[in-house]
């Protein structure tokens, strides 16, 4: 009789322990009862039922990374491509994570793999490798509308890489390097171009300033000869009236100072060898300057 209560004792003391669920932090359980959901388990300490309710499944709930494999798909204009991706997802409702899909990861990695291939499929090559980011974008919204229903909420999509075949490749490094050739002549020509304007541009500088130079020296000799006539006819003004004062004649005075400058000219001559004077040069000038 003794064995009764221990025995007792034994199972009451099994069945708390059974009862008591401790669940993680970051998950959830799902309880089942006779097959059927009961109840989710929260993080923290949960008390269910040990005969009737089972824990059916333990779902990770933070964000989670399915890496998407490598996949050949072909673009609007033929190409052939093989791209990969990865998919951020969170579930945000167990219940329908666990009884809305049979197996979320593999249903997910279809998905995103499909619409791929359909995205990809509307765009040309040149389209799908210059525009991750639109892939990228329209990825999220298709998948995470679809995934609605499997209470997943998807956070990011990325494509990893989009690789073209070898020949196209190679087409690419071709046009890649002639595009660069060509913008390399076109600089050197707009260089050529802008240096020959420049030069254009001194030379005309150069020009109008010796223009201007010229202008400025013909007007400063047309102001000294200006002012060097101004002098001359001052003096013959002068002398003119110191020649009438005296008796005189203004015009012999002239003319015979002009010959005068005339015969120190000729002797100043290189080919001239003797100079040969007129007897009367004297009383000539004593005529001249007789008063």
């Amino acid at each position: 009789m003794l064995y009764f209560p221990i025995a007792i004792g034994l199972f009451v003391l099994f069945l708390i322990m059974k009862s008591v669920r401790i669940v993680p932090q970051a998950e959830n359980w799902i309880v089942e009862r006779f097959g059927k959901y009961a109840e989710t388990l929260n993080p923290g300490l949960n008390l269910i039922n040990p005969i009737f309710s089972r824990v059916a499944v333990k779902i990770d709930i933070r964000e989670s990374v399915l890496d998407l494999p490598k996949q050949g798909t072909i673009t609007s204009d033929n190409a052939s491509l093989e791209v990969d991706g990865i998919v951020y997802f969170k579930i945000m409702d167990t219940y329908k994570a666990y009884y809305g899909i049979q197996n979320l990861h593999y249903a997910i990695q279809n998905l995103a793999q499909t619409n791929i291939r359909s995205i990809l499929g509307r765009m040309t090559l040149d389209e799908s490798l210059s525009s991750r980011e639109k892939i990228n974008a329209d990825l999220l919204v298709t998948l995470d509308e679809a995934t609605d229903a499997w209470g997943t909420k998807i956070t990011r999509v990325e494509i990893k890489d989009i690789q073209p075949p070898d020949d196209i490749v190679n087409a690419m490094t071709l046009q890649m390097k002639a595009e660069r050739e060509k913008r390399a002549r076109i600089l050197e020509a707009e260089a050529k171009k802008e240096a020959a304007e420049r030069e254009a541009e001194g030379v005309k500088r150069a020009q109008i300033l010796a223009a201007e130079g010229r202008k400025e020296s013909a007007e400063r000799d047309a102001e000294a000869r200006e002012r060097l006539a101004q002098a001359e006819a001052n003096a013959i003004e002068m002398v003119s009236k110191s020649l009438k004062t005296s008796g005189g004649d203004p015009v012999t005075y002239l003319l015979g100072q002009e010959y005068v400058k005339g015969l120190v000219k000729l002797g100043e001559s290189a080919n001239s060898k003797f100079v040969l004077l007129p007897p009367d040069l004297l009383e000539s000038a004593k005529q001249l300057f007789k008063k």
